[in-house]
């Protein structure tokens, strides 16, 4: 992850090829793959539902000063700006726009490092919190408040955001101040690595958010999906969310996403350390510049990181479908797509678990998973039978590269066979005390 708010000069973009290009930079052999663990959580004081603001002495820059201690190295926009995130080795402490606090892992070759690095930081993180009478909560969702009652970090890049991005989708304040996730990125060896890994983890993410279904409460009551922090994204903005149909018919490449992302909107333009809001696609400014100009590569780094589909391409292929969860399942997270997709046998055998859908069809089967989440069905086949297959072969794919990984899929083992999403518990616990107090207790930390 890039902090740097005032980047080095970069290349002008003189031709699509250099697009393509930076893909094949990304390329890594087998034996340097590695994978990263993203984990998103919520903020709340222990005695009350109210989200705290950056400043105050229980806020959420009084939390990055505490967790600094820790050995991090705090970042600011400008020297008198307020912290916004904190750095040590791989690992980066950010700032969502509602004051989600995440972690964005270090790269690593097995999952299980990746999960005992989620533990530290957990265990840091929280032990900072409970100083200042707050606590992390797991839910994919914020079940209680509106955004309008949420508080805003002060990032520039949220700033902006905030004005731009409600032009495109009705819930796009809810994805930047309601919602929390979990996310593996992982590397591919070639362009046929990528699109087959691509394309698979697009065919499976469904089943992958139906076993991490944890946003069912919205505005304090059923929202009627198992995970509505997936149906947010319905209403961010088109044009950069969801799935490319090119995932479903065979046609998926390096091309076919750098052509989708030239025709997403800009949601800002850096010049001179200030954030810019000229309304054009990508396409657009590279066909016309900006103040005479072409766009340059640091451009179309930042707009690759503005495109929200449910798998994404940068350096490394995001995945990017699931509610957060509690840390065991978020380990489990990255053992299940390391299984999958660093082993050749499973690979395969993953790319033969689901019939081959449509664009509209594999549509269907998503708003299944997210509404009716393991209870639900594809055809004929419960969803909880093939979530239990999924893992199964992610099981296997690790006993032949590193069985030390495997016992992190415990969990979804049993999510898989008891047939329910965590968000089952979510509404039982709802249903036995809907106070949002008792629901913090339940799920937070």
């Amino acid at each position: 992850m890039s902090l740097d708010l005032k980047r080095a000069a970069s290349e002008p973009i003189s031709s699509v090829d250099m697009l393509l290009a930076g893909f094949r930079a990304a390329e890594k052999p087998g034996g340097a793959h590695r994978l990263g663990l993203e984990h998103e959580k919520f903020l709340y004081p222990v005695d009350g539902a109210e989200p705290p603001t950056y400043e105050g002495e229980r806020g959420v820059g009084a939390l990055l000063s505490r967790v600094a201690a820790a050995g991090y190295t705090p970042f600011r926009e400008a020297p008198a700006s307020p912290i916004i995130a904190l750095q040590r080795g791989g690992a980066t402490i950010s700032l969502e726009p509602g004051g989600q606090v995440e972690l964005s892992g270090s790269p690593f070759v097995t999952a299980r490092e990746a999960h005992a690095e989620n533990l530290t930081h957990l265990s840091e993180v929280s032990a900072a919190a409970k100083a200042l009478g707050l606590r992390l909560v797991f839910l994919g969702y914020r079940p209680y408040g509106t955004t309008a009652q949420m508080p805003w970090m002060p990032k520039t890049r949220y700033l902006i955001m905030r004005r731009t991005l409600p032009e495109r989708g009705r819930l796009a304040l809810n994805m930047m101040l309601m919602t929390s996730t979990g996310q593996v990125s992982l590397d591919w060896a070639d362009e046929a690595d990528c699109v087959r890994k691509t394309v698979t983890v697009a065919r499976l993410a469904p089943l992958m958010n139906a076993m991490y279904a944890n946003s069912p409460i919205v505005e304090g009551k059923p929202s009627g999906y198992l995970s509505f922090r997936n149906r947010v994204w319905d209403e961010v903005d088109p044009t950069r969310c969801g799935y490319l149909p090119a995932f479903f018919d065979g046609s998926f490449s390096y091309r076919a996403y750098v052509e989708w992302a030239l025709d997403a909107p800009l949601l800002f333009l850096r010049r001179n350390n200030e954030y810019l809001y000229p309304k054009m696609t990508f396409r657009q400014l590279l066909k016309e510049g900006f103040e005479g100009k072409p766009p340059d590569l640091n451009d179309w780094t930042d707009h690759l990181s503005t495109l929200f589909p449910e798998v994404r391409l940068k350096t490394v292929v995001e995945v990017r479908g699931a509610d957060c969860v509690n840390p065991a399942m978020t380990g489990a997270l990255a053992a299940l797509w390391r299984g999958i997709l660093y082993d050749a046998a499973a690979l395969d055998e993953a790319e033969r678990l689901l019939p081959k859908l449509s664009y509209a069809e594999h549509l269907a089967f998503h708003d299944t998973a997210r509404r009716e989440g393991l209870g639900g069905r594809l055809g004929s086949q419960e969803l909880h039978r093939l979530a239990a297959e999924m893992v199964a072969i992610s099981r296997r794919g690790l006993m032949r590269l590193d069985a030390a990984d495997a016992p992190l899929l415990d969990p979804l083992d049993a999510v898989a066979a008891s047939g329910r999403s965590p968000a089952v518990a979510v509404l039982e616990a709802w249903e036995k005390n809907p106070r949002p107090e008792a629901l913090m207790d339940r799920f937070g930390l």
